[in-house]
């Protein structure tokens, strides 16, 4: 079945080729097949499951947008209703059961960060910067509750007698306020900010912190033990279920100055819009809120195989910890924060993340995560059940209140991000996988661009394609291509697992990127072979499966040269070996030339090299000064007549085989010393070296009259102690290109 959906996709793939612009011949395939390659794109009233699954989503339902950017709060009336509190101008606003809303309390400050219930349905409101506590009666009516001495005021807890604690910053202090509004420090935390407070059954105090994160049980004597040290830096909420196990939202943001944030900084309360736009001023108390990042998973730009490890520091995890102070962590994402922790109808842990508005449902076991629905907003702040079992939530960037639905929504639709093909290409075909039995349906669409981010200059969505097997995708050839699904139905509807997009390239030129010409003379022996034996008889020839071990082994070398053996050295070889690629992973060969200087002509020296290296008998040309060029051709990958060529040239380089002459002047003996006169000629190459010997085992150095040996013509004058002996002696001169001659002088006759 996948060989034939391949052929299939082949098939597609290869129409289309226009004849006023080349397309490289190998197709390659984006693919969506995982949770994580589906990730990365928008969904809107759809599921993504663990195995990698689209599914309808629960419906979601807008209950109250409100005109603040920011809800940081949110807590449930006696009477079903719902108040909400938001930022920069530090409103409460009330909705009621049928999703009705207006202002309830404005507070002096910017943010009203934290809400608890008050007698007889009143409200407590914590308000910062500058931060104080609010009692708003039922009818709106407000009076000064309690006024710390710090600026921040993150959360409010409501034991069973009536006390109210809040969390403060930035020196982290818990304070406790009886219910006449009388009030002192509880504990200090020694941490920059106390985020969040919880009670648990027994009636300790759990406090989450800031700048460290870390997770406190006080008792009711302010006695505390350490129940979480968090790698994180802040624990954002916690959450008690049922059974009374803890579950703990950490989140880190950029790392904490210490000062919290000026009243100014409109919007950055705790996490604002000017995180992701500006980089502005960032709260310490704040996760940073950032656009996501996504690092490509799903290596879809060919066959070659890949293999990722993602290095990105983790933006947020959920913790459980058990009664007895056993904790585990139970989820972290290097791509979304953690900003609330809720509960569905069967117990399961809901999360609502930022930066876009994403909202996970941890189930199964080991618990896996599956995208449950994706917010119209940037971050998810917090959720709410009400007596009926329906789950509210509220956001940020905007502000808005939503309610998600038992039932699943009955059309739901997602949309790829923009897959690169790193040129313009030909798309091939469109194909996926998936069920729609009865009247469900799964249709898919295409739109195509040469901008990274979809804009009006990209062609519009295309019509429904109808063939899952494989279908042409219609939208014009362009670099980007995205790709949207629309699922709808009743009941369980239709689930898409995999999408596939076929395409080629355009064919990009190859590069010779370098060219090295060894010192004359240097060879290399072969390494031992780790692919295919080389078979007698089989010279010059291949199969396929031959060529796909090939392949391997050189995708493991990359593009680097050959793999050289033992340096060794053979006079009159030149040693060349070059550097190639090709963007579209074509298979090479080489044609390399020659040309002596001064010569306008190339002559061929080897041409379908398939290996970067070439060895050459310079021996077989004159002497001289030479350069090379080294041409690249993609022939093997494309069809005739559409393969392109890159060439690079090399710097200049001499051939010299010829050795420099010995032309012996004249031996004179002056009184006890012998003097010997000589020339040292070469025809191309500077004179290196002069030595001489007496016996032909010791040679010592000569110097030219002038000093320096650094032309093809020197002079020398050879003064030795004493009459030559019988023997004479041998001098033997070398030229940069080592090539030796040698020649004998005999002592000269007594008369």
């Amino acid at each position: 079945m996948l060989m034939s959906r391949i052929r299939v996709l082949v098939a597609v793939g290869l129409v289309a080729l226009g004849a006023a612009t080349i397309f490289a011949s190998t197709p390659k395939f984006f693919q969506a097949a995982t949770q994580a390659d589906f990730l990365k794109g928008d969904v809107d009233n759809l599921s993504i499951d663990s195995h990698g699954r689209l599914v309808l989503g629960p419906a979601t339902e807008l209950i109250y947008e409100t005109p603040a950017p920011f809800v940081w709060s949110v807590v449930g009336g006696s009477d079903g209703s719902l108040f909400i509190g938001t930022g920069n101008e530090g409103k409460v606003f009330r909705i009621d059961s049928q999703g009705q809303g207006a202002m309830f309390f404005d507070a002096a400050e910017l943010e009203a960060h934290a809400l608890a219930p008050a007698p007889n349905g009143g409200l407590y409101v914590a308000t910062s910067p500058d931060g104080k506590i609010y009692k708003v009666d039922r009818n709106g009516t407000s009076t000064e509750f309690f006024k710390p001495e710090d600026k921040y005021i993150w959360s409010l807890a409501v034991d069973a007698k009536g006390n109210v604690y809040a969390g403060t910053g930035d020196k982290g202090v818990i304070y406790k306020i009886t219910p006449d509004g009388k009030g002192a420090p509880f504990y200090k935390t020694k941490a920059t900010h106390a985020t969040a407070l919880a009670f648990d059954k027994a009636g300790n105090l759990v406090a989450g912190t800031e700048s460290p994160g870390k997770v406190l049980r006080i008792d009711p004597d302010g006695k505390a033990f350490l129940l979480l040290d968090s790698p994180f830096q802040e624990i954002r909420a916690l959450r008690f279920d049922d059974k009374g196990m803890l579950y703990v939202a950490a989140q880190s943001g950029r790392p904490s100055s210490g000062v919290a944030p000026s009243t100014d900084d409109r919007g950055t309360g705790r996490g604002g819009a000017g995180d992701a736009a500006t980089g502005g001023v960032v709260p310490s108390v704040s996760a940073e809120i950032t656009s996501i990042s996504i690092v490509d998973l799903s290596g879809g730009t060919g066959g070659q195989g890949s293999t990722h490890e993602d290095h990105r520091t983790p933006k947020g995890a959920v913790y459980r910890i058990a009664p007895d102070g056993v904790w585990d962590e139970l989820w972290e994402s290097r791509d979304d924060a953690p900003y609330d922790l809720t509960f569905d109808e069967t117990g399961a842990v809901v999360i609502g993340t930022g930066g876009k508005g994403k909202i996970y449902r941890l189930e199964g076991e080991p618990l896996r995560p599956t995208l449950l629905a994706r917010a119209s907003a940037q971050q998810v702040t917090g959720f709410y059940r009400d007596a009926r079992g329906r789950m509210y939530y509220t956001t940020a960037n905007p502000g808005k209140v939503f309610r998600l639905s038992s039932e699943r929504a009955s059309r739901g639709t997602y949309e790829s991000e923009s897959r690169d093909a790193q040129t313009i290409a030909t798309w091939g075909a469109l194909s996926w996988h998936g069920a729609a039995s009865g009247g469900n349906q799964i249709e898919l669409f295409t739109r195509s661009g040469n901008t990274e981010t979809p804009d009006d200059t990209w062609s519009p969505w295309s019509a429904a394609y109808s063939n899952a097997e494989g279908a042409p995708i219609t939208s014009p050839k362009a670099r980007y291509l995205q790709w949207r699904a629309v699922l709808t139905g009743k009941g369980e509807g239709p689930v898409l697992t995999s999408v596939t997009a076929a395409y080629l390239q355009r064919n990009l030129r190859p590069q010779v990127r370098s060219i090295t010409i060894h010192p004359p003379g240097i060879v290399f022996q072969k390494p031992f072979t780790t692919g295919e034996p080389d078979l007698a008889g089989f010279e010059d020839q291949s199969t396929p499966d031959r060529k796909l071990a090939s392949t391997a082994m050189n995708a493991q070398q990359g593009s680097s040269p050959p793999a050289l053996g033992r340096r060794t050295y053979q006079k009159g070889l030149e040693t060349i070996v070059w550097k190639a690629d090709d963007e579209n992973d074509d298979d090479l060969v080489y044609d390399i030339l020659y040309r002596r200087e001064g010569e306008t002509a190339w002559t061929a020296l080897r041409r379908g090299l398939a290996d970067p290296i070439l060895v050459w008998d310079t021996t077989t040309v004159p002497n001289g000064t030479y350069f090379i060029k080294v041409v690249a051709s993609d022939s093997p990958s494309n069809p005739v007549g559409t393969a392109l060529t890159g060439e690079l040239d090399s710097a200049e380089f001499d051939i010299d085989n010829t050795p420099p002459a010995i032309l012996v002047q004249g031996v004179r003996v002056e009184g006890n010393r012998t003097v010997v006169t000589f020339e040292v000629k070469d025809d191309h190459s500077p004179v290196q070296r002069v030595e001489f010997s007496q016996d032909g085992q010791r040679w010592r150095g000569i110097f030219p009259k002038d000093g320096i040996a650094d032309s093809k013509d020197e002079h020398y004058e050879l003064v030795i102690d004493g009459p030559l002996t019988e023997r004479g002696l041998v001098l033997r001169a070398s030229d940069s290109m080592n090539n030796v001659a040698t020649t004998h002088i005999d002592a000269p006759k007594r008369r």
